[in-house]
């Protein structure tokens, strides 16, 4: 049967869908996000699943005069009608290794002394390598000392601090890598909802924790540092495929969406291998100084949350290692959700003019910090409503989540051409709750986990998580800073960054907002 010309012609003007017009419906952008929401997930799963393991690692070691009062005063968690005694219950795990609360509270601990004292280092091997490199390198790193820990920690417990040691150092660049590549491809309306995928962060801690609360219950504590450092690996072969330092560099980014980025990113935004970072204004900025000085408080409680949570669940209320697992991740895999409520709440009162820039991150950094504050204080007065503490402990955990649309956005908005070395500078700061906290409840402990002492934890938690939000208060601002600019002071007109030959170009023109200069 003959078919008719227009038919034919028909036909051949009928658009195929190919993999190229597929590929070119996914933003490159959409793509970056997945790749940070998957990498901090990987990040943390690396980074936290030694929490968990070390409820099943350690034996829990009890002062002899002390061990009944501890009984006394644990809750334990019904396991079928809620009628059950100490005596009906099995008893709890015992670890393998005779690690005292210090000894467990140095191996916690030591990830984040190096990680501290690499956060500046980040941004200058960002700058100077790329995001691509560094964060990719940092998380091989992390992926290789993890497979390694199973053995080190049947040689010695020093072997395990080392390996930690090695982790934290080689994490504490992701942060600073990161916030620098936000500033080159997320235009300024989108970056607090691109700020949500740092969140992965949560979703890892969330799901290492009630995974890995199934494997060590059902394989032990060896396979999740197999699995997790294999997954570690895995993801560095995405990362080095798809991910790239500058849009015009991306293979696959399509004209529209590049033109869209250079309209959108800001007049701001130039090639910072052309400049010299500013360390001395931003180590005598009040506005950085506020941001990592409050943030230094977030992690306090965020901290008591991730390293202390099992600790708590175990000796108080007397969870298995499973239900201790689900306990404790499930707030956490819900906190990604709320950091994206956050996040899109925050870009949505910015779009309408609601709120000042400087009002929305100063709203939104107390909401992750005081409420979480005042309520895990409460948590120790509860005595063994358990219903009633993980209630509040799932709405803590989740409230600290605003930050990424308070003051961890206030990086990027104060100065986009450095907002890694910013970070750098935070972190230093903040990041030092993350070994301080868990010093201080080992201290406060003592090997004698009763809820009286872990009612002094919850106190000096709440009373630095409150106290630091003042300074953030006070201090804390969203206007960009004079130096994030050092051509401003010779340019009365917009810099930027040419998408053919990755140039400056200036433009000497005069822009009415700021008048000649």
């Amino acid at each position: 049967m003959d078919v008719p010309d227009n038919q034919i012609l028909g036909m051949e003007k009928k658009p195929k869908l190919c993999f190229k017009s597929v590929q070119d419906m996914i933003p490159a952008r959409a793509v970056l996000y997945l790749m940070s929401f998957s990498g901090f997930l990987v990040s943390f799963m690396m980074r936290t699943d030694i929490n968990i393991a070390m409820v099943a690692m350690a034996k829990m070691r009890l002062r002899p005069e002390n061990s009944s009062n501890v009984t006394q005063l644990s809750c334990y968690a019904s396991i079928t009608n809620g009628t059950q005694t100490v005596e009906d219950q099995k008893p709890m795990e015992e670890g393998e290794f005779d690690w005292d609360s210090t000894v467990q509270s140095a191996i916690l601990g030591s990830f984040y002394w190096c990680y501290i004292l690499s956060q500046v280092v980040g941004g200058v091997l960002t700058q100077r390598f790329g995001t691509k490199t560094v964060f990719g390198f940092s998380q091989l790193t992390t992926a290789i000392a993890s497979l390694l820990i199973p053995q080190a920690a049947s040689f010695h417990f020093s072997a395990v601090i080392a390996l930690r040691s090695l982790q934290g150092m080689a994490s504490g660049l992701t942060w600073p890598a990161m916030y620098a590549l936000v500033g080159i491809w997320i235009p300024s309306n989108e970056r607090s909802r691109f700020m949500s995928s740092f969140q992965g962060f949560s979703f890892g801690i969330g799901l290492t924790y009630m995974v890995c609360g199934f494997i060590i219950g059902n394989y032990g504590w060896r396979v999740v540092f197999y699995m997790n450092g294999s997954l570690g690996v895995a993801w560095c072969l995405l990362w080095w495929l798809l991910a790239f330092d500058l849009p015009h560099k991306h293979p696959r980014i399509t004209r529209r969406e590049l033109n869209y980025i250079n309209a959108n990113i800001g007049d701001n935004i130039i090639n910072t291998k052309d400049l010299k970072v500013p360390w001395c204004s931003i180590m005598t900025s009040i506005p950085a100084w506020s941001i990592g000085i409050t943030t230094f408080g977030r992690i306090w409680v965020h901290y008591t949350f991730i390293i202390y949570g099992p600790s708590y669940m175990k000796t108080i209320l007397g969870f298995s290692i499973q239900k201790n697992g689900f306990m404790n991740g499930a707030p956490f895999l819900c906190s990604y959700l709320s950091s994206v409520v956050f996040c899109y709440a925050a870009d949505f009162i910015i779009a309408r003019n609601l709120m000042s820039l400087t009002n929305v991150r100063k709203m939104f950094t107390a909401i992750s910090q005081v409420f979480p504050g005042l309520l895990v204080l409460t948590i120790g007065y509860l005595g063994c409503q358990i219903t009633l503490i993980l209630v509040i402990w799932f709405v803590a955990v989740t409230l600290i989540t605003a930050s990424y649309a308070g003051a961890m956005a206030n990086v990027v908005d104060i100065a986009p051409n450095f907002a890694g070395h910013i970070l750098a500078f935070a972190q230093t700061i903040h990041m030092s709750a993350s070994f301080l906290s868990p010093l201080a409840a080992a201290i406060m402990l003592q090997d004698n986990p009763t809820l009286e002492r872990w009612r002094r934890i919850f106190a000096v938690t709440a009373c630095v998580s409150c106290g630091t939000y003042i300074m953030y208060q006070f201090g804390g601002t969203a206007k960009e800073q004079d130096w994030n600019n050092p051509n401003r002071k010779n340019n009365s007109g917009s810099v930027r960054i040419s998408p053919e030959n990755n140039q400056l170009i200036v433009n000497n023109k005069t822009d009415p907002e700021r008048g000649d200069g």
